[in-house]
Parts: structure tokens; C-alpha cells; sequence
């Protein structure tokens, strides 16, 4: 397959926005979903680090699903022909938090679009930034990460993952079983086959079971971090995908914290937080700043 990065650079700096009011809903959906006890969910509640993920989803009708499950390609996304389509990763920087029942404008510009050759053939990322606006100014600041990838190799193994750390301070189980991927699914609209239809995902993609969702991990490191540390405030967060989770097994989420950001602020600290597959070995990575 050739790709034609000089038309799939045209969608360079485009734009979109939406404006959206913070219903309470889908934030008392997910704290169950995530076995949370916290008084409700309700106006003037500030949604927790990354449940902004739960609004400003993109709608579109059924009719223009791909094969896949997603809106055929094209539109704001570049139409990048390669098959596989998954969350590599993503940078925030938190400002101020969003609050339950404000009106919140997000605006979305496409920042790259750069071809690299792997170990498993061509792949494609694509960056977007989004910036999160609330009735106080600016909210969040967020780089999302795509990449497109060829379709696997018949009887092709998967690369092998890394050791994941074994320092950790906190570690909880979770079972990926799929009405926890049907409850994410549903909440943030995801309509990605990869996530819920165990034969598409086998025998059209060549994965040994349902995936789950790159932000819903994300939201687990961090949900770690929340129960470790109630009071602190993430001001900063990142993370990296670096092997995929089935729901063929469990796998856990970890975190240690690590003292104090050096010349970034007095009494902010730091926190190294990871998911790992049943194996031990490393399945995301991620960091996260704090203040209290």
C-alpha cells in the first residue's frame, strides 16, 4: 500500500469545536462502573482528572460506520487507508478543574501527521491537541496521540513487551471481563469493534481477544491515585501505550510516588503509575504531577 502523506498533510492545523454543558449522568455512570463510593455526582461537582472523556463525543450516524465500527475515514480525522486504528497516547496539562453543570468549549486543531516505519511495517500518527474552555478560562490542555498500523501477518507473534516496574507502592487487580468494556464502550461512545465483538477482533484483526480501551486504563492509573491520595490535585498527567490488554486475564494497575518535581514548584510531587498484563509485563506507562 502506498500512502500519500502529502494529501494526508492537507488536514495539517484544521480545526473544530463544540460546546457542551457537563450533565451529571455519565459521571454517576462511571463511579459505579469503577465500584467508587463518592457522595454523587451532581452541579458543581468538579469531574474528576480525565472524565472529561465521558462529553464532547463524536456523533455520527449508523449508516456511515466503517467496517471497524468507527465513522468511516475522513472528515476532521485525515483518511489514513491503514487498518488498525488504536490510542497510543496523551499529554495534559490540568489548569482548573470542570465542573458538573458548566458550559465547557473544546476546541480541536490537528498538530502532526508523520509516517515511521516499525518492526510490524508502516505506521501513521496523527496528534491532535484540544483545549477544554469553562466559565473560569481555560481548563485542560491535551495532546492525543493515534496511530494507523498495517494489518498483521498471519500467525505473525506480537512483539515482546517489557518487564513492568516492580517497586510498586499500590497494586490492584482488575478483571477486563466484557461488561466492563461494554459500560466504557457505551459511556464514551465508542462504537470500535476491537472493544466488544470477540469475533472481529480475532478473526479480522488477528488479536487473541477483546481489547481494552487505552483511556479507560488511563483512567484506572489515575482513579489508583486518587484512592492513594484523595486530596491531591493532578496538575500534570501523561501517558504511553506499550502492549495491548485482552480480556483474556487480568491484569493490575500500580503506582509509587517519587518526592517532588525539582524547581517545578514547592510541595509538588510526582507519581510513576503503570498497568501490567498477567505476565508482569508492562501494558501502559504513565506519570503524573500533583499538588495538594
Amino acid at each position: 500500500m502506498t500512502l500519500d502523506m502529502d494529501h494526508l498533510g492537507q488536514w495539517l492545523g484544521r480545526t473544530e469545536s463544540v460546546t457542551e454543558r457537563i450533565a451529571p449522568f455519565p459521571s454517576q455512570a462511571l463511579a459505579l462502573t469503577l465500584n467508587r463510593e463518592d457522595a454523587p455526582y451532581q452541579d458543581g461537582v468538579a469531574l474528576p482528572p480525565l472524565w472529561h472523556w465521558l462529553h464532547f463525543l463524536p456523533l455520527s450516524p449508523l449508516a456511515e460506520a466503517g467496517e471497524d465500527g468507527h465513522p468511516r475515514r475522513g472528515g476532521f480525522l485525515p483518511p489514513v487507508p491503514l487498518p488498525r486504528r488504536m490510542w497510543a497516547g496523551s499529554r495534559f496539562t490540568f489548569h482548573t478543574p470542570l465542573l458538573i453543570g458548566d458550559t465547557v468549549s473544546k476546541v480541536s486543531t490537528i498538530a502532526r501527521v508523520e509516517h515511521k516505519a516499525g518492526r510490524s511495517g508502516e505506521l501513521v500518527f496523527v496528534t491532535v491537541r484540544h483545549a477544554y474552555s469553562g466559565t473560569v478560562g481555560l481548563s485542560i490542555e491535551e495532546e492525543h496521540d493515534i496511530v494507523y498500523r498495517a494489518a498483521a501477518e498471519p500467525g505473525a507473534a506480537a512483539p515482546p513487551a517489557p518487564p513492568a516496574p516492580d517497586d510498586a507502592q499500590w497494586s490492584r487487580p482488575v478483571q477486563p471481563d466484557p461488561v466492563l468494556l461494554f459500560r466504557y464502550s457505551a459511556l464514551t461512545f465508542n462504537s470500535h469493534r476491537i472493544h466488544y465483538d470477540q469475533p472481529y477482533v480475532t478473526g479480522t484483526e488477528g488479536y487473541p481477544g477483546l481489547i481494552v480501551h487505552g483511556p479507560l486504563i488511563a483512567t484506572l492509573l489515575l482513579d489508583g491515585l486518587r484512592r492513594r491520595k484523595p486530596e491531591a490535585r493532578v496538575k500534570r498527567f501523561s501517558f504511553r501505550a506499550v502492549s495491548p490488554l485482552f480480556d483474556v486475564a487480568d491484569f493490575t494497575v500500580n503506582g509509587r510516588l517519587e518526592g517532588e518535581h525539582e524547581g517545578e514548584g514547592e510541595g509538588e510531587g510526582k507519581a510513576r503509575l503503570w498497568a501490567a498484563n498477567a505476565a508482569g509485563e508492562l501494558a501502559m506507562d504513565a506519570a503524573a504531577s500533583f499538588g495538594e
